[in-house]
């Protein structure tokens, strides 16, 4: 990763921290300069206050001299009070808003991202950083504003005081500065390293911690006896992220121990420095007792800033610069045109590789899908018929070759454009934790949810809603963390195969959606949706082989190539690799 120093950082986040409420920013911030103002005026009016008090019991002031410094002294000091409780507030307000913005953004980000990036370890271990960085931007852009708008105004004053009480002073206080700052450029280097080390095994250790209590997890964990495997590899990997962050704390701690006691000198020597001045008669009483009550805000409030703001800085600064790189990788910018609804379909010489990969899952194929065409893509396991069809619908893009609809190249083309028109059940469908109506209609949210409607999807399905499963009917929540029911994996796929007919769509595919179905179900479903797609573009992906006579043309896959075409009887004919898979599954759907 490119080295990028801490001004930079906050060059590029300070504008999208000011654009989340422009109006609420500017009144924080000048609320928050208000507030250094108040704080640094502590000193001046406390001197202001002893001196009057000293002239008028020397009989050098009038008694309200001495109670108008008391008045002043005591409109900075409720001052300072209210204008930190309204900063507080509003910081509050504006950190929670920041927060949904930049979760946003990052959200938006990777929906513009090409899907194979999920394919990819090292852009998965780059967006969990993107993640832990999203989170923490907003403390880091917060923290060097406050540094500038609040505590740079207070020490501006401070010094300015102290100046023009005794110049010398000024020079404590760059001894506790200046190595303490240092200090916090250590830590930056520190944890940066940290963290290019700690996201990788973070992603290892949320595994293991789903794999040991996810609810899709528990059981098979548990009744074969591999919890206590999980927990090894758990705590392993929480062990070594311990270590990780153990040596940057201890690191960053031992410099920060060093730079402490060097401030601390600083402390003294403010302190003698002031009983010096006063017994030599350079500073009045006021001034001493003044500065002595301001040394420790003024110290806490230093430690606060190096220690507190400028360490949250750099032990942040690593995370959010991963979360700004990753909002600057290049997205899927296809155009957003209009695909025609009756096109067909042509891969030409169509090669692709995974991400990380050695060997091509696809290679070399060609072939041609006619409008209204029923194909069969079938194969064994691991030939490559699924990335065939994330190819097909465009989640891919190939790494040789094209794939075309009409004339129009998926390459160039925007996934919101392609997908549009395009309906599909792929072989790891989603069961979301919501309604039965919830789960179909999410396909399609823009149309009004309408019974009668989804009644002929279910029947279409397979599905039954007044199955004794779903107890309150399409208002049935499907998970039992959500105070509902538990159902079938066959009911499932029936509720996936419904949401895919519930979207509108010219090309629909069924990627080995009835691997949880008996052949018998998966006839009738086949045989529906044979009916369903008629006059569409269909595309069914499949091992096995019973159902798919239905088809118009089959597409045989091995190893990654296209070894065989044609009609069912047409294959069984030619005795090749689709009459071995036909010949070997053939008494599944004997009688």
């Amino acid at each position: 990763m490119k080295k990028v120093n801490v001004v930079k950082i906050f060059i590029k986040m300070l504008p999208r921290y000011a654009r989340v409420s422009l109006p609420m920013f500017i009144v924080l911030q000048t609320l928050s300069v208000a507030h250094g103002i108040f704080i640094g005026l502590l000193a001046p009016s406390m001197q202001l206050f002893f001196d009057r008090v000293e002239n008028y019991a020397m009989g050098q002031r009038p008694l309200s001299a001495a109670i108008t410094g008391l008045i002043i002294l005591g409109f900075v000091q409720i001052g300072s009070s209210i204008i930190a409780g309204i900063v507080q507030f509003t910081r509050k307000m504006y950190y929670n808003r920041a927060e949904g913005v930049f979760s946003l953004e990052l959200h938006e980000k990777i929906n513009k991202l090409p899907p194979i990036c999920f394919e990819d370890t090292k852009m998965l271990n780059h967006m969990n950083k993107a993640f832990k960085g999203k989170s923490e931007s907003v403390q880091f852009t917060e923290r060097i504003i406050g540094s500038i708008t609040f505590f740079a105004v207070y020490f501006i004053i401070m010094s300015a005081y102290l100046f023009r009480v005794k110049p010398i002073l000024i020079i404590s206080l760059l001894l506790i500065f200046i190595p303490v700052l240092l200090t916090q450029i250590l830590r930056t280097k520190f944890f940066t390293k940290a963290e290019d080390k700690s996201a990788p095994l973070r992603r290892e250790f949320d595994y293991y911690e789903n794999c040991m209590t996810g609810r899709a997890y528990f059981k098979e964990t548990r009744l074969l006896g591999a919890f206590m495997f999980f927990r090894k590899q758990y705590k392993d990997t929480l062990s070594i992220l311990n270590k990780i962050r153990f040596h940057a704390v201890v690191k960053s701690d031992l410099a920060q121990l060093g730079v402490q006691m060097l401030s601390l000198g600083g402390h003294i020597g403010i302190l003698l420095l002031l009983l010096n001045a006063l017994l030599n008669g350079h500073i009045s009483v006021g001034a001493f007792v003044a500065i002595f009550a301001s040394v420790d805000a003024m110290f806490h409030l230093m430690t606060r800033w190096i220690c507190y703001n400028l360490g949250d800085v750099a032990s942040s600064f690593g995370r959010v610069q991963h979360y700004l790189n990753f909002l600057q990788i290049p997205e899927n910018n296809g155009m957003d045109v209009q695909v025609p609804k009756n096109m067909d379909i042509s891969l030409r010489d169509v090669s692709f590789t995974y991400p990380n990969a050695n060997l091509r899952a696809v290679k070399s194929i060609s072939f041609h899908i006619k409008n209204g065409e029923t194909v069969a893509v079938v194969g064994e396991n691991g030939s490559g018929k699924s990335t065939l069809i994330r190819l097909i619908t465009g989640l891919y893009v190939p790494d040789e070759g094209d794939v075309l609809y009409g004339k129009i190249n998926t390459k160039e083309i925007s996934g919101r454009s392609l997908f549009k028109n395009i309906s599909a059940v792929f072989q790891k469908f989603q069961c979301y934790q919501m309604t039965l109506g919830d789960n179909i209609c999410i396909s399609h949210i823009d149309i009004s949810k309408d019974d009668s409607g989804l009644d002929k999807i279910c029947v279409q399905a397979g599905l039954d809603k007044n199955d004794s499963q779903f107890i309150d009917g399409y208002n049935t929540m499907l998970s039992r963390e959500f105070d509902g029911v538990d159902i079938s994996g066959g009911q499932w796929q029936r509720i996936a195969i419904a949401r895919s007919y519930y979207r509108k769509h010219r090309i629909i595919v069924l990627d080995e959606p009835t691997a949880a179905i008996d052949p018998i179900e998966e006839t009738r479903i086949y045989n529906q949706f044979a009916k369903i797609s008629k006059n569409k573009t269909a595309i069914i992906v499949t091992h096995r082989l019973g159902s798919i006579k239905l088809a118009d043309r089959i597409l045989v896959m091995k190893q990654g190539k296209l070894v065989e075409q044609g009609t069912h009887a047409e294959l069984l004919t030619n005795e090749g690799e689709y009459a071995r898979l036909y010949k070997s599954q053939e008494r599944w759907y004997k009688d």
